[in-house]
């Protein structure tokens, strides 16, 4: 069974995909079919924006993540310094990263 936790990284990293913005046109276009008259509320342009600007910022924060990662895999495997539990750390859950790195930082 997949726990909650795990989800919601899956969750993060799917809204980070173009599929989340194909959900978010489809949303908007049925809110201006079905929704006629909340056409100019200020709340409801205020959500749009809102899930939009979420979406963007998601989107960036993704790609810079994966270009850290690709940037330090490269850097390891040229100083051939590789410690295998780290190679697929990303793989994990946050609180499994947190718990690692203190691990880490209480070694030193």
């Amino acid at each position: 069974m997949t726990s909650p936790r795990s989800l919601m990284t899956r969750a993060g990293t799917w809204l980070a995909r173009p599929g989340a913005f194909a959900l978010f046109a489809a949303y908007v276009a049925a809110w201006l079919i079905f929704s006629r008259e909340s056409l100019f509320e200020w709340h409801a342009i205020a959500t749009a924006a809102t899930w939009a600007m979420t979406l963007f910022i998601q989107r960036s924060e993704h790609r810079d993540t994966q270009a850290i990662h690709a940037k330090l895999d490269e850097i390891l495997r040229a100083r051939g310094e590789m410690n295998s539990q780290l190679t697929h750390v990303d793989d994990q859950e946050p609180e499994e990263i947190e718990q690692l790195r203190e691990k880490t930082r209480s070694a030193e």
